[in-house]
């Protein structure tokens, strides 16, 4: 059987206006396309790993994410063995593909993907049939699932046909298909984990956010006080922040034909994307009330500072009338 193993990491474009391409292959050509996606080809080949011919193609979406989509076959993708060469032919694809700084700190993510062409004598019996095998599969365990748990990781289908059906995991997935037709279900799995990994990094970025205020004006001991250029930073940085979850969520309502549809929310769920969309938005609500509160602070900071200017102003000038009175006085010649 044949293994699509999935790979995304964050990588940044150069700089330059590549050419953009669009996505193809869906099924049905829905009348809306994930066309908001910036898709770039980076580049395909195939490479030898542990003893395997791998077909890799990387592409880069939205100049953000590298998606590397790698395909390679083996003989009994369920026997024991055969799991162990799958993990050290997907760990040697991490080790190649993925930079060390993302591999150390795990903000990158893998997904695995059997492609099967005939499923006897139905899929969904096919999958009864392999349940446990199938289960170990795409967890990538050995462990004896009981049955509440193979009704959770085997759950979530989406059906083209009476032949076609996709099964959909947070951790991997089956594509069944007769005509090897398994693109148009990869594509939007591609997506899936695009998605996850790009609220992943909005996370990652007001995590860092969050601490480096309350580090800089909430625990600090020697706090500076909040400036104009502080407080305009920090505005930047939300609102490049935000315009990011926007673009991001934006993607999620561009699936259209009904079996895309049913297919991307199977997906959604699974990957639990809208709980990560509401985080976000949690998040981005409570980094607006810290910014609003530094804002306030600063206001009367500044109130403060000019209440303090115009007593000296008033100081000063009642000095001066004193001087003037008594020198008008003669008492100052005495």
């Amino acid at each position: 059987m044949e293994i699509c193993y999935l790979i995304a990491f964050p990588d940044a474009d150069d700089g330059k206006a590549p050419l953009i391409e669009p996505f193809k292959g869906l099924k049905d050509a829905p009348y809306f396309q994930p066309i908001d996606i910036d898709l770039v080809t980076l580049g395909e080949e195939t490479v030898l790993i542990e003893g395997h011919a791998v077909t890799v193609t990387r592409q880069r979406y939205d100049g953000r994410v590298q998606m590397v989509e790698c395909h390679f076959e083996l003989i009994d993708p369920f026997a024991v063995s055969v799991l162990q060469e799958r993990a050290k032919i997907q760990s040697a694809l991490e080790s190649k593909f993925i930079p060390t700084q993302y591999r150390q700190n795990g903000l990158y993510e893998e997904y695995t993907i059997l492609l099967v062409q005939q499923a006897k004598p139905t899929p969904d019996k096919w999958i009864e049939k392999n349940s446990r095998e199938l289960a170990n599969f795409i967890r990538s365990q050995r462990e004896v699932f009981d049955t509440e748990e193979l009704n959770e990781i085997l759950a979530a289908r989406a059906r083209y046909s009476a032949a076609e059906l996709t099964l959909v995991d947070w951790e991997g997935a089956v594509i069944i298909a007769p005509n090897e037709d398994y693109q148009s279900d990869i594509a939007l799995l591609k997506i899936g984990n695009y998605q996850l990994l790009r609220f992943r990094m909005l996370d990652q970025s007001l995590d860092t956010m969050l601490d480096k205020i309350s580090e800089t004006f909430f625990e600090n001991k020697r706090r500076p006080r909040a400036t104009r250029g502080v407080i305009r930073q920090i505005a930047e940085h939300k609102l490049e922040v935000m315009l990011d979850f926007e673009r991001a969520e934006q993607n999620l309502l561009l699936i259209g034909d009904w079996y895309t549809a049913k297919l991307y929310e199977a997906i959604q769920s699974e990957f639990y994307l809208k709980d990560w969309k509401e985080n976000l938005k949690n998040k981005l609500n409570n980094l607006e009330n810290i910014v609003q509160t530094i804002k306030d602070n600063f206001s009367l900071s500044l109130e403060s500072v000019w209440g303090r200017i115009e007593m000296a102003g008033w100081m000063i000038m009642l000095i001066g009338y004193i001087y003037l009175f008594l020198a008008d006085l003669g008492l100052l010649n005495r």
